[in-house]
């Protein structure tokens, strides 16, 4: 049963100035693999046939949000960004809150200075209030998270996800079209691909696409529609891969659809409009993928 309820962030130091509405469902079993009904084809032509596979990274490919987070957070102690009297630190519940409701690491910081007020730091003894100081202290942030959310990654302690590596390899040996398209800042998924997929698999892929690529981020289907047309396969015969509702919503806009490979920090979300939910990937064959996109019908 869906429900609603009223959320704010759970650090006393920085609470949302405005109260977010967001609807969760009850909580999934984690364990359980959830298929949606599908509505089956009565014709030709409003079938599709699984050409692409299509993979978000970031909590798809890795479980990687306390990664970022742990960026962020050191990021803000090295520049002493302070919100009010006290170093920001974006704790795991509220975090949790955000990188779902927000795309993309300028965006969600842009986001939270605008709702709770513009930081002091060493970029800028005082906050700043013109455009460009703004943008300067999130360009500087951002930078300095990447190459610490690198570093976390080099270290060897991030393993990709079940399942995600044999189905990879699975498509590419059927022939099939292979894509990831990630919000994330180009860099930095290139080192987790090459780290975590391999640079033999990540040479391999037919399209790589990330933030840096397109001029609006998730939810907005720009990635998808861009990957689409770089592949030359309509958007009904390419398969998404996502873990939240903001890549599901970048999906269904582009007309494509997907399936979810949920992650504990997203496993409550409403993926209403998923042909498929799964706790992960382990179990998952690419004839399985093949079926629910034959037998699912697209909206148009």
């Amino acid at each position: 049963m869906a429900f609603t309820m009223a959320l704010s962030s759970p650090s006393s130091s920085f609470l949302l100035s405005h109260t977010t509405r967001l609807h969760f469902r009850s909580p999934r079993n984690l364990s359980t693999p959830t298929r949606r009904p599908l509505s089956l084809s009565v014709s030709a032509s409003s079938s599709a046939s699984l050409q692409a596979l299509i993979f978000d990274c970031d909590g798809v490919i890795l479980e990687s949000e306390h990664l970022h987070r742990q960026a962020y957070n050191d990021a803000f102690a090295h520049f002493n960004v302070r919100c009010s009297s006290q170093t920001l630190n974006w704790d795991p519940e509220f975090y949790d809150q955000l990188q779902n409701q927000i795309g993309g690491g300028k965006p969600k910081m842009r986001w939270y200075f605008k709702e709770n007020g513009w930081p002091s730091s060493t970029i800028f003894e005082k906050p700043p209030e013109d455009d460009e100081g703004r943008a300067k202290i999130i360009d500087t942030l951002q930078d300095w998270k990447t190459e610490r959310y690198k570093e976390i990654i080099k270290s060897g302690t991030v393993e990709p996800r079940p399942g995600v590596l044999r189905l990879m390899d699975e498509a590419k040996a059927a022939g099939k079209k292979l894509a990831v398209c990630s919000a994330a800042t180009k860099s930095s998924v290139i080192l987790c691909l090459e780290s975590l997929i391999g640079n033999e698999r990540f040479q391999g892929l037919d399209c790589f696409l990330a933030g840096d690529d397109v001029k609006e981020k998730k939810p907005d289907p720009s990635i998808y529609l861009t990957a689409a047309k770089r592949l030359g396969i309509s958007v009904r015969d390419c398969l998404v891969v996502e873990d939240s509702v903001i890549g599901l919503q970048a999906a269904t806009k582009a007309g494509m659809s997907c399936v979810i490979s949920y992650t504990s920090s997203t496993a409550d979300q409403d993926f209403k409009d998923a042909i498929a939910i799964y706790p992960d990937l382990s179990n998952i064959r690419l004839k399985d993928l093949e079926l629910l996109l034959e037998n699912a019908v697209i909206a148009n």
